[in-house]
């Protein structure tokens, strides 16, 4: 078991006219900052510990780690998160940053708040 340290940002978005029908059932991955030389990989049943904002389309912050200043832990692949986290956060190198964008299915589905569960999340990752 290995040990990553990640920041994340959340951000959900509730309106889905900026991503065609197609994209709103798959988790997009998008790749902020690439980084030289990546040793290591996350990889399932590494631990992660990163912090997150959560917010809405609109802005309003729903959860963050941030303010309460302690990272949030979970070993990855092994479903203690949304599946989107589980999915998106693999393969990550240490100093690199994603953009995750999440669709109902693999973020909160029928579970939460529902002004989170209806729509995408998405999430800014670095390491």
């Amino acid at each position: 078991m290995r040990a990553f340290w990640l920041v994340v940002v959340a951000a959900l978005s509730l309106s889905p006219a900026a991503v065609s029908g197609a994209d709103k059932k798959k988790l997009q991955i998008g790749i902020k900052k690439r980084v030289d030389n990546c040793p290591i990989k996350s990889r399932k049943g590494d631990v992660l510990n990163m912090h997150y904002t959560g917010k809405l389309e609109d802005g309003t912050e729903f959860d963050s780690s941030i303010p309460r200043d302690r990272p949030f832990t979970f070993t990855l692949g092994t479903g203690q998160v949304i599946k989107g986290w589980d999915q998106g956060l693999l393969g990550m190198c240490e100093g690199e940053k994603r953009k995750l964008v999440i669709p109902a299915e693999l973020g909160y589905g029928d579970r939460g708040r529902t002004e989170v569960r209806v729509g995408r999340l998405g999430a800014d990752c670095s390491q």
